[in-house]
């Protein structure tokens, strides 16, 4: 199972080593003393929620990732500020919660600041994993004008999209609560953005699945098609090539074809789009041979009667491909 789930906590920024992990919702850590990031700090990227999580990207990474966002952006010349404020205008901002949910992408937000104003100072009131309440301030700024307008866009989008993802799969985690079904994400991410959008799957409480293709085998109703449908050989086939050790998991349609999977020996499979009746059954013929994990159509409406069958994951494309962004804003006091 290690190999198919790579480590869900991977090294921290700068090799530190991890030392815990978040709680599982209601709820994740809980906020402590405000922690201030001023020009003079260079690791605001470790900050001890994004440690604990295993935020994906070093302090270089990190910046690299934010000047791209900055450049495509054009924040370096953003004509419309510069024109309208004068250069040493120094300001108070803060970055509030619109709507209740859980924070992620804190680091990112602050690098996207620092490198528009390497002066400013920022303290920081919630960090990633953290549940907020409409109206609660996740960042204060004190600096430059021009350099919070123009890095505002680059940071909000990072903050908005991760939070909401996180947001959204605390809600499915939330739902399953009590039952033994694990909330699971899948490869439907954006490109370049997988390793921040699993982040935030874990920062709301969720587990990753597979990381990549290279992660874990998993025979999907199209590779059977290309074996017509020989469930015995796929998983033969794809036990002769994968490194010992590494799990094997066959997607199914039907009973039929559960029942093949388990006679062929694998490890794991993946119910698609079954009732929960269905669900129920195999994981009864499942029960002691091979892990369960039903997929297809999961809605916030559907995933307790789901969880309930007694699988042991339920995977969710729409945690990373169809979550709707937190609502945060900034606002300035002065300008």
């Amino acid at each position: 199972m290690t190999s198919y789930h790579p480590p869900l906590r991977p090294t921290p920024p700068h090799g530190a080593p991890t030392t815990g992990a978040a709680t599982p919702h209601g709820g994740m850590p809980t906020p402590g003393v405000p922690r201030t990031i001023t020009p003079l700090d260079t690791k605001a990227v470790r900050l001890p929620s994004a440690q604990a999580l295993g935020f994906p990207l070093d302090a270089d990474a990190t910046a690299a990732h934010v000047r791209q966002a900055l450049l495509e952006d054009e924040a370096f010349n953003d004509i419309s500020t510069l024109a309208t404020v004068v250069s040493g205008r120094h300001v108070r901002s803060a970055v509030v919660a619109r709507h209740d949910g859980i924070v992620a992408g804190v680091a990112l937000a602050v690098e996207a600041f620092r490198q528009l104003d390497p002066a400013v100072t920022i303290r920081i009131e919630a960090e990633d994993g953290m549940r907020v309440t409409a109206g609660a301030t996740v960042l204060a700024l004190t600096g430059h004008a021009r350099g919070m307008l123009s890095a505002e866009r680059t940071a909000l989008n990072y903050l908005q999209h991760l939070s909401g993802v996180a947001t959204l799969t605390a809600r499915f985690v939330d739902l399953v609560r009590g039952t033994d079904a694990v909330i699971v994400d899948t490869r439907k991410t954006l490109p370049g953005w997988r390793a921040l959008q699993k982040y935030a799957v874990r920062a709301g409480g969720g587990t990753n699945h597979r990381l990549d293709l290279r992660s874990g085998v998993l025979i999907k109703d199209n590779h059977l098609a290309a074996v017509n449908g020989d469930i015995a050989m796929a998983v033969s086939r794809a036990r002769g090539l994968a490194m010992p050790g590494t799990m094997i998991q066959v997607e199914c349609d039907t009973l039929a074809q559960v029942d093949a999977a388990l006679a062929a020996g694998a490890d794991a499979i993946l119910l698609d789009n079954m009732t929960p009746e269905q669900l129920a059954d195999a994981v009864s013929r499942c029960r002691g041979r091979a892990l369960t994990e039903a997929s297809g159509g999961v809605r916030l409406e559907t995933v307790r009667r789901i969880a309930e069958a007694g699988v042991d994951r339920i995977s969710i494309g729409a945690l990373t491909h169809s979550a709707p962004a937190l609502d945060l804003g900034l606002d300035f006091d002065g300008l």
